[in-house]
């Protein structure tokens, strides 16, 4: 199987609108959004949910007020100040690092793992889909975009459906080199202003630590010509293919308050070119390598 990463340096740039064309046009492909920090894949492709999980995140300390002494111990050593003095642990202040645990006397404080979100497979009209939720101010979305890419990797598998189409999280964290690792294609959605230049060239050159083939999408072109072609060049100079332009468009809103991908909603227009840039990314892939298959048996939360 081969997968194809939609990343963008940035956020904002149109990186999910792409990939759900891309879905329309693809005639069958598992979909994965691993941005799930701020996952809206779903908003275009209309999943049916087909089953939910649970996904633990790092450790919560819990303090057992019926084995607590109140000795002070775990106060003063909290470095986060995430224990009250009534000795209850604040649950977006504790950052799970273990010292209370480890230096309360009584052993009054428990440290399990805590629930940090949800992940889900759903069926859309484009094929089957995993996406997940992250809950509020929680951490370790790497460990959760590894989730979700390596269970589409089962589903590609089981299915025998020969290409996954991901679409990443913005910038150039942890996430993102969650979604990069690995996948056989990369890319990059720009816009022609300063910032995506310089969000461009970072995650241009983490495609090139990984060994990852790039290729570039400048969307809004026409708001800023001479920007875009400076990209252009940039991205030239750092390996990566530019494949074409998108023009700014107000039917890519139009489409996404009906709910639809832009090549759905019309032909023309920033429909096509998005749908000449796929049909420039298919004449490459027979170059791309293919992904290893997922484990036979998926480990969830491990």
């Amino acid at each position: 199987m081969l997968e194809l990463l939609v990343i963008s340096g940035k956020g904002g740039t149109g990186k999910t609108s792409v990939t759900a064309s891309f879905a329309a046009l693809a005639g069958g492909a598992v979909l994965a959004d691993a941005d799930v920090d701020a996952a809206d894949l779903h908003l275009v492709t209309a999943p049916e949910v087909l089953k939910t999980e649970t996904f633990l995140g790092g450790h919560v300390a819990r303090i057992d007020p019926d084995k607590c002494t109140g000795c002070g111990e775990c106060l003063a050593r909290c470095q986060f100040d995430a224990i009250t003095e009534n000795f209850t642990v604040k649950r977006f202040g504790c950052e799970g690092c273990g010292v209370c645990v480890h230096f309360c006397p009584a052993g009054a404080i428990a440290f399990p793992r805590r629930e940090a979100g949800r992940w889900f497979e759903s069926n859309t009209r484009f094929g089957p889909m995993v996406h997940a939720r992250l809950g509020i101010a929680e951490e370790n979305s790497g460990m959760l975009v590894s989730l979700v890419r390596r269970r589409a990797r089962e589903l590609a598998r089981d299915r025998r459906i020969p290409l996954i189409l991901t679409d990443g999280p913005p910038g150039v964290g942890c996430p993102v080199i969650a979604s990069i690792t690995g996948v056989s294609a990369a890319l990059i959605v720009t816009e022609p202003t300063l910032s995506g230049k310089h969000d461009m060239e970072r995650v241009a050159r983490l495609l090139a630590h990984f060994k990852v083939p790039g290729y570039l999408c400048v969307n809004k072109h026409d708001i800023n010509p001479g920007e875009c072609q400076a990209i252009e060049e940039l991205a030239r100079s750092l390996g990566i293919e530019a494949l074409g332009r998108i023009p700014h468009d107000p039917d890519v809103t139009r489409a996404m308050v009906q709910g639809k991908t832009l090549v759905e909603y019309k032909k023309n227009g920033a429909a096509a070119a998005a749908a000449g840039i796929w049909e420039a990314l298919t004449g490459r892939m027979a170059k791309w390598k293919h992904v290893a298959p997922a484990p036979a048996r998926f480990l969830g939360n491990v």
